[in-house]
């Protein structure tokens, strides 16, 4: 039987979701919402979706199973929770909640109304990161003790249009470009235990650069060079640079060490990208051979995993609980800059499983793969 698809939010990255969600033979889009219904009704129009309604109405449909969020960060918790209690799975846009606690507490009524609940990012299920994966369970480079990565930038306002919401409270480089980074590191190295941070702001004002509103000036709130200091259970250090105010930058992306050797991974906000190696034994830099998987921007292939999740009676690999669990990390660094100490975190979710391409096809996905 086809699984019914519910999406609310109709914004940019609604797209990237459709592209993919559309064209699973075992599931079917049945609904599109949006508290702008000409917005909702051009996504329709555009991906073949037969309904375009307010977010209420898609929840209270009888042949939504699935509804996927991708509202604004805000909406949520509110969001989530009213599908949760309309018995439907929920598959959720970083983050999953504005809050760890309002994330716990969708997780208790998830586990209460038997409904799986997942949430974004899904890179780290991506062929390269999946690789990556593969490399570190094979011990390719003995036994990892220690990562970087460096999320480097000069700014949203060189690009976006609107770009002031990610210079307030909430937003920032640790929570909107975070969440791949340490959601990559869960998949590699297991639950975080502690966190500790520094962080500033270089410029109080910031100028948008393009669109109708270029010139024009906005405060920033919130702190842009912000540095993590990651103690997973496993006894693995990373260290995390999350920054909008570096103009330039030959920073390795992201590297793992290990015993015997280092990886070199992609992007994490990425599904492909090449895996590096270099051991004692080698000269130089080697390519790591790939695993097949996906290849080119995936995203919903969170979702698809967790309907079979949902069937098999398994938790879903970018689960509900491995977002909350980056949530209360991020939110641990958070306190950390604030109050100068170091921030145990009390959640322990399972290291998800590698994935195969294969194991989608249940759903009829049938994407391109590199081998």
């Amino acid at each position: 039987m086809d699984i019914g698809i519910g999406v609310i939010g109709c914004g940019t990255i609604s797209s990237a979701y459709l592209r993919n969600l559309t064209r699973a033979p075992g599931a079917r889009v049945v609904a599109l919402a949006d508290l702008d219904l000409q917005r909702a009704a051009a996504q329709a129009e555009a991906f073949d979706v037969p309904v375009a309604v307010a977010p209420d109405a898609l929840i209270a449909r009888d042949d939504v199973d699935l509804v996927v969020d991708l509202t604004v960060p805000a909406a949520h918790y509110g969001v989530n929770r009213c599908a949760l209690e309309a018995g439907k799975m929920v598959y959720c846009e970083k983050p999953l909640a504005a809050t760890g606690a309002e994330a716990r507490d969708l997780l208790e009524l998830a586990t209460r109304v038997g409904r799986t609940l997942g949430g974004a990012p899904d890179t780290f299920l991506g062929a390269g990161l999946q690789t990556a994966r593969k490399a570190l369970d094979d011990a390719l480079i003995g036994r990892p003790f220690g990562a970087v990565a460096h999320m480097v930038s000069n700014g949203p306002e060189r690009w976006h249009h609107d770009p002031s919401f990610l210079f307030q409270p909430g937003a920032g480089p640790l929570l909107d470009m975070g969440p791949y980074y340490v959601t990559t590191m869960l998949s590699l190295f297991g639950p975080v235990a502690s966190v500790t941070a520094e962080g500033g702001r270089t410029w109080h004002e910031r100028t948008i650069a393009k669109g109708p509103r270029a010139g024009e000036r906005f405060a920033v709130n919130v702190d842009t060079h912000v540095t993590l200091l990651l103690r997973f259970a496993s006894g693995v250090l990373a260290t995390l640079l999350t920054t909008f105010d570096v103009q330039a930058s030959a920073l390795p992306r992201f590297e793992v060490f290990g015993e015997h050797g280092t990886l070199s991974l992609p992007d994490p906000n990425t599904f492909a990208g090449p895996v590096r190696i270099r051991t004692s034994r080698e000269g130089d830099w080697q390519e790591v051979v790939s695993v097949p998987g996906f290849v080119t921007n995936a995203r919903g292939i969170g979702a698809l995993d967790l309907v079979l999740a949902q069937r098999a009676g398994r938790a879903p690999r970018a689960s509900g609980a491995l977002a909350a669990h980056v949530l209360e990390v991020l939110e641990g660094g958070l306190t950390a800059m604030r109050t100068g100490q170091r921030v145990a975190i009390d959640s322990r979710p399972e290291r998800p499983a590698p994935l195969t391409p294969a194991e989608l096809e249940p759903l009829g996905w049938t994407p391109e793969v590199h081998a």
